[in-house]
């Protein structure tokens, strides 16, 4: 059994620059958010809202005060829900980046927060996903067990939860290990 160790958490975008946040009623608005926001180029994260506005496992998107005018507009003409804008970022969490691959032979088995999946690496085929009590956790197992890596939706763009985000970062990472093969699924849409 390999070991491969942590990776190390990413700078957030715009760190030495103030930010802003738009809050969501739902996990699954914020991560439409941040994909309709970055295809149009605004550089944004994903974190954790101040405690004091967290109502469980919520997410928010954090980008430079200057740029929340036209990204508001861009959200509103897609039609994502935003709760509230707030010009004070203190206090956020980074999305955890942190993510643990452990090889066991025939197996890759990668872990994002409490979210894993694990590969067969012969062929590339999902043998298990495991994690989480969000509630598209059965249906995100359903999707991805018993097929192969390059076959499937990204987890990010089936689940509509933090646990399904997790699963995400997962997948994401377990593509990249397999012999450096470029199987994962571009966002939006299944893998080519």
């Amino acid at each position: 059994m390999q070991l491969f160790g942590r990776k190390e958490p990413k700078r957030s975008p715009g760190a030495d620059e103030a930010l802003g946040l738009f809050l969501f009623d739902a996990v699954n608005d914020a991560l439409g958010a941040e994909r309709t926001l970055k295809a149009v180029g605004y550089d944004v994260t994903l974190v954790a809202p101040p405690a004091r506005l967290r109502a469980g496992c919520d997410l928010s998107v954090a980008l430079p005060r200057f740029e929340h005018v036209g990204a508001a507009r861009t959200l509103a003409e897609a039609g994502v829900h935003v709760r509230d804008w707030i010009d004070d970022a203190e206090g956020t969490a980074e999305v955890c980046d942190l993510v643990t691959t452990v090889d066991f032979g025939e197996w890759l088995m990668v872990r994002a927060g409490n979210m894993k999946i694990v590969v067969e690496k012969a062929t590339g085929t999902i043998v298990n996903t495991s994690g989480g009590g969000c509630p598209d956790i059965p249906y995100l197992n359903l999707a991805l067990v018993g097929r192969r890596i390059d076959e499937v939706t990204r987890p990010k763009d089936l689940g509509y939860t933090l646990c399904g985000l997790m699963l995400d970062r997962a997948y994401v990472e377990a593509c990249a290990q397999l012999d450096g093969r470029d199987a994962c699924a571009p966002a939006g849409g299944d893998a080519r």
